[in-house]
């Protein structure tokens, strides 16, 4: 069995080939040459992270499948200065169109030392920001964006750190280790 751990950069769309015909996207082909290995879930193109690459199918569904319940999570930087209760919302879970969320763990963190966005976020003098590090146990499509919106406080950054006990310590992005 392999397991793959890699830092998905901002930008690189989470599968091996891609089929738009506007424009050439990277992928995780750019940076992984591991013929037999697919994604265990997904991250948006705009977010950055974790990404867990596996040729156990039984594995990638014990990974991606919300029934068994993986903590995930994530640096998120969102605008704004988050107050007690917009956490307070995130920890009950928040209603989305498809529904309420579980409840999530989130707290304030100081500005975590992660390697520069390339592009940047953009900076606005007038309007602050934060970083929460926020843990779901659930997976639907751009949910941590969504919940913070939701709460208002639109996401900027989203960085997936940890997925169940694997984590993205000392590992750049681009780069992936076995686990």
């Amino acid at each position: 069995m392999t397991l793959l751990l890699f830092n998905k950069p901002y930008g690189v769309l989470s599968q091996f080939t891609d089929r738009s015909m506007s424009e050439a996207r990277a992928t995780l082909s750019d940076y992984i040459d591991r013929p037999g290995v697919y994604p265990a879930g997904r991250l948006d193109r705009d977010s950055e992270g974790l990404l867990l690459l596996t040729d156990d199918g039984r594995l990638q569904a014990r990974i991606a499948d919300p029934k068994f319940k993986l903590p995930k999570t994530y640096l998120v930087q969102v605008e704004g200065d988050v107050a007690d209760d917009a956490l307070a919302r995130l920890r009950g879970g928040v209603t989305l169109k498809d529904g309420p969320t579980r409840p999530a763990e989130v707290e304030r963190i100081d500005d975590p030392a992660l390697w520069p966005r390339d592009p940047p976020i953009r900076y606005r003098a007038a309007i602050p920001d934060c970083w929460l590090s926020l843990t779901i146990r659930e997976g639907r499509n751009r949910q941590v964006r969504r919940m913070t919106a939701a709460v208002g406080h639109p996401t900027l950054r989203l960085v997936r750190w940890s997925i169940g006990d694997w984590t993205l310590a000392d590992l750049p992005p681009g780069q992936f280790r076995h686990a």
